[in-house]
């Protein structure tokens, strides 16, 4: 096709003025913009940033809830040919400077909340964080005859946070395409029109803050409601009062949502689907939803595919609960034996292999990951799955030692290296076991010193002050040595049992 055809992000807004530029387009804790309003907006904004020197494929920065801004911030990126990198607020000050000084932006804008983390940060000398909504003031008095450059469909367009095993800081490249092609599949699978109101509160610095919901809303002409922060309570307020129609989320506020006392009561008659991923969803809780007549898609990805690749039609959920199904339209799925890498024909359990226009570029700045993740053609994802005769498929586990917690990944060399540095620990190992609100917890085993004595509320502590909460383990368990394997390695097998009989 051509790229008339296949809109750049910049073009997305555009299309919709001629039939509803008035309908809104997004409504924020900060402000609300019609579709006029943030066509014209991002473009000043745009034209400010060109002005200013932030050319093409350079990096703007910013560390905020979900806000309207944020949404103008995109799309003037867009069509600056400039890439956002949103930055994570739940992490450290320690943990945010390793990935500022990756992708090294040319400008870190921070929301009024957010401020205070972010001159906390120990950053390079030629950055320093300004005010979100006082930058784009002045970015929008810029002169309009400045020339926006063509941008082109394989552009980078974000920047997104991840990690590998070794828990060091990447950035997955998601381009125009990537963004367009994950967005035209997802709602193939669950549409959305016009008349839909989307509610967003997976935040903006997850993949799934844009690309499950939001950006499929804005390329079809539909509203997004913003929520800053997650509250289960607020949320089902908003879901009655703004009659919303549709929202993704991951396991956790699903469940907190769905055992929330004011659910029973809540007006879901208009509510029609929600997608969730991030992990497997509690039975109950899909048919705590289904009963309420809302459609639930259980479904799989990962921040380098875009992030969409597996989806399970609501009507089969209570027929196979614990499957996230087939791929979506131009997604291709192979399963590769984990030992001997060989693709696996038929039913069979293997490592789950991508590719398609949704999958990612590569790594900012990191060609030896980028080979590693995209070797012979596919997406390696790290993921085993199982698939059964029909092609549906179901997530076993994991090739890596990653757990997700919440919706959130957490790497246990990370955690481990942390807990390392308290004094009188001479070691450490930490797993993730089942958890019936989070999806998974960490459990940390501890090494101590002999003689020593080890304060287990004192070595939390010590962890909740360099650690983002959820990766902070639910358990520490103090051993006078560590279970180890021939090669002198913590042997995680002895200690999953260990877990569970203590």
């Amino acid at each position: 096709m051509s790229e008339a055809a296949d809109p750049v992000v910049g073009a997305w807004l555009g299309r919709h003025l001629e039939r509803w530029p008035d309908r809104l387009a997004v409504i924020g804790a900060d402000r609300e913009l019609t579709y006029a309003e943030l066509e014209t907006d991002s473009t000043a904004i745009a034209c400010g940033l060109v002005a200013r020197g932030v050319g093409r494929g350079e990096v703007v920065a910013v560390l905020s809830e979900n806000l309207a801004d944020v949404v103008v911030l995109l799309f003037a990126c867009a069509k600056a040919g400039c890439l956002l990198a949103p930055l994570n607020w739940r992490l450290t000050p320690d943990e945010l400077r390793p990935y500022i000084e990756l992708v090294g932006p040319r400008l870190l804008l921070a929301s009024d909340l957010q401020m205070p983390r972010a001159r906390t940060v120990r950053l390079p000398h030629d950055v320093s964080p300004v005010p979100l909504a006082g930058t784009l003031e002045d970015l929008r008095s810029a002169p309009a005859t400045v020339d926006l450059p063509r941008t082109r469909l394989d552009d980078g367009l974000m920047l997104v946070a991840t990690s590998g095993s070794t828990g060091r800081p990447k950035a997955a490249v998601l381009t125009h395409r990537n963004f367009l092609a994950t967005n035209r599949a997802l709602d193939a699978v669950v549409p959305i029109s016009r008349e839909d109101v989307v509610l967003q509160f997976l935040p903006q610095f997850h993949v799934g803050g844009w690309n499950v919901q939001p950006m499929e809303a804005w390329l079809n002409g539909a509203t997004v409601v913003l929520e800053p922060v997650f509250d289960a309570g607020h949320v089902l307020s908003e879901i009655a009062a703004r009659g919303i129609t549709t929202l993704a989320c991951v396991p956790t506020p699903l469940l907190m949502l769905a055992e929330h006392p004011s659910f029973v009561s809540t007006d879901l008659s208009r509510l029609r689907d929600v997608v969730v991923g991030g992990a497997a969803a509690p039975e109950h809780v899909i048919e705590q939803w289904l009963d309420r007549g809302v459609a639930v898609h259980q479904g799989y990805g990962l921040t380098e595919a875009g992030p969409n690749v597996l989806c399970l039609p609501s009507r089969l959920a209570k027929e196979r609960p614990r499957a996230v199904g087939w791929p979506y339209p131009s997604v291709e799925v192979a399963l590769a034996d984990v030992d001997t890498g060989a693709l696996v024909d038929g039913p069979g359990v293997g490592e789950v292999l991508v590719r398609g226009p949704g999958v990612f570029l590569g790594y900012w700045e990191d060609p030896d990951a980028t080979a590693e993740a995209l070797a012979d053609g596919w997406l390696h994802t790290g993921d085993v799955a199982s698939r059964d005769a029909d092609g549906c498929h179901s997530i076993i586990g994991r090739k890596k030692e990653m757990f997700v917690s919440g919706g959130e990944n957490v790497f246990p060399i990370e955690v481990e290296r942390v807990i390392s540095t308290f004094p009188g620990i001479t070691g450490a190992a930490v797993i993730g076991v089942p958890h019936d609100t989070w999806g998974e917890v960490g459990v940390a085993f501890v090494e101590q010193l002999p003689g020593a004595c080890i304060e287990v509320d004192a070595l939390e502590a010590h962890c909740r002050t360099r650690l983002a909460g959820y990766k902070v383990p639910a358990r520490f368990i103090v051993l006078d040595a560590l279970p180890r394997t021939s090669l002198d390695k913590a042997d995680k097998v002895t200690l999953r049992g260990l877990a569970s009989s203590v």
